[in-house]
C-alpha cells in the first residue's frame, strides 16, 4: 500500500490524536496461552513428539487483545466484561493493571471459565518455534442474560465520557445484538460504535461500522468468494445495505482489505508491507482497535481503514498474539 505525501500528513495527524481518546470496549476477554517446549524425542507410547517445557505465557486475546492494542497505541481504554476466578482470568487482570488499564468494570465470576486458547509450540535446536497443537478451554455456557444486562449498565455509566464504543463479540455472552441495540439508542449521535462479531454478524444493524473477515462474510451470505472480486463487491454492498452500516471493512488476509461505504465505490487496499506473514493470530483484533481509535480521532472511514491496514501489516509480521505501538505505526506511515 503506497501513501501519498498529503495522505501521510493527514494520517500522522490522526495518530497524534490517539492519546486524547477514551475507548470503551464491551466484549469477550480471551486468554491466549503459549507453551514453548524443546523437542526432545519421539514418544514410545504413541507417534508424538515429547517436548521439554521451557516457557509458558498467558497474554490478552480476543476482545482483550483489542483492548491491549488500544493501550499500546496510547489511548485510554476501559474494558467492560467478565473473567473467571482462574489462572487465565488472573493473568489478564494482572496484565492490564500493569499497563494502568482500569479493571473496575471487569467482573470476576467464580462459576465461569475464562475462554483460553492454548497453543503448544515446539522448537528444534535454534529453529523457529512451530505450533504443534491448540487446545481450547471454554465455559460450558455463555454468560447469563443477567450478567449481560449488568455489563450494559456499566457501559451506560461511562459512555458519556467516551470517544467510541468498541464491541468485540466472540460468542461467549458478554454482550449480544440486543444489548448493543439498547446502547446504540443511548449513545450520542457522533459517538462511533464499531462491531467485530465472530458468529453473529447479521444480528448487528445500524452501527457505525463492522469489520468481518472474508470467511465471516461468506458464512453470513452463504456464498463463496474465493478470488472473485465481483462476488466480494456484490456481497459487501449487500451487507452494507442489509445491516444499515455507515461502513463495512472486510479483511482478506494476504489480499489486504476492502472498504464499503454508501454511495461510494469499494476501496480495495492491498496488504501493507510484505506478504510473507509470520503469524495472523489476533490480527482482526488489531484491525478493529485501530479502525475504532482512528474514527474516534476524527478520521474518515478511508483514513481509518488505511491506518488499520497499516497496523495489521505490522502485527502479522510478529509471532503470536501481537500488538502495535503508536511509535511503530508512525514510523511505518513515514516510510510507506
Amino acid at each position: 500500500m503506497k501513501i501519498s505525501a498529503s495522505d501521510r500528513s493527514a494520517l500522522l495527524a490522526i495518530v497524534a490524536r490517539f492519546p486524547r481518546q477514551h475507548i470503551v470496549l464491551l466484549g469477550d476477554l480471551v486468554a491466549d496461552e503459549f507453551v514453548y517446549g524443546e523437542i526432545a524425542r519421539v514418544s514410545r507410547e504413541a507417534p508424538v513428539l515429547i517436548l521439554k517445557q521451557r516457557e509458558k505465557r498467558i497474554i490478552p486475546g480476543g476482545g482483550a487483545n483489542a483492548a491491549n492494542n488500544l493501550a499500546e497505541l496510547g489511548a485510554r481504554v476501559t474494558p467492560v466484561s467478565a473473567v473467571g476466578a482462574d489462572e487465565a482470568g488472573e493473568a489478564l487482570v494482572r496484565a492490564f493493571r500493569e499497563k494502568g488499564v482500569p479493571m473496575r468494570h471487569v467482573m470476576r465470576l467464580a462459576d465461569y471459565v475464562t475462554p483460553t486458547k492454548s497453543r503448544v509450540l515446539g522448537v528444534l535446536s535454534h529453529g523457529h518455534p512451530q505450533q504443534i497443537v491448540r487446545v481450547d478451554r471454554e465455559p460450558r455456557e455463555k454468560l447469563s442474560p443477567a450478567v449481560r444486562r449488568r455489563l450494559s449498565r456499566a457501559v451506560q455509566s461511562i459512555l458519556g465520557k467516551a470517544s467510541a464504543l468498541l464491541v468485540s463479540d466472540y460468542g461467549y455472552g458478554a454482550t449480544d445484538a440486543g444489548e448493543v441495540g439498547k446502547l446504540h439508542s443511548l449513545r450520542g449521535r457522533a459517538l462511533p460504535l464499531t462491531v467485530d462479531s465472530r458468529y453473529d454478524f447479521l444480528a448487528y444493524t445500524g452501527v457505525t461500522a463492522a469489520t468481518p473477515n472474508e470467511p465471516e462474510v461468506e458464512g453470513a451470505c452463504g456464498e463463496r468468494i474465493g478470488n472473485n472480486l465481483e462476488v466480494l463487491d456484490r456481497l459487501g454492498k449487500k451487507l452494507l445495505r442489509r445491516q444499515s452500516l455507515g461502513a463495512l471493512l472486510v479483511t482478506r488476509g494476504r489480499e489486504g482489505m476492502v472498504l464499503f461505504e454508501p454511495r461510494h465505490a469499494p476501496q480495495h487496499l492491498p496488504i501493507f508491507g510484505s506478504d510473507q506473514v509470520a503469524d495472523v493470530t489476533g490480527a482482526g483484533d488489531t484491525v478493529i482497535a485501530v479502525f475504532t481509535l482512528a474514527l474516534a480521532s476524527g478520521a474518515s472511514f478511508l483514513y481509518a481503514a488505511m491506518l488499520a491496514n497499516c497496523a495489521a501489516g505490522l502485527a502479522v509480521m510478529k509471532s503470536g498474539t501481537a500488538t502495535v505501538t503508536r511509535t511503530e505505526l508512525e514510523e511505518a506511515i513515514r516510510n510507506a
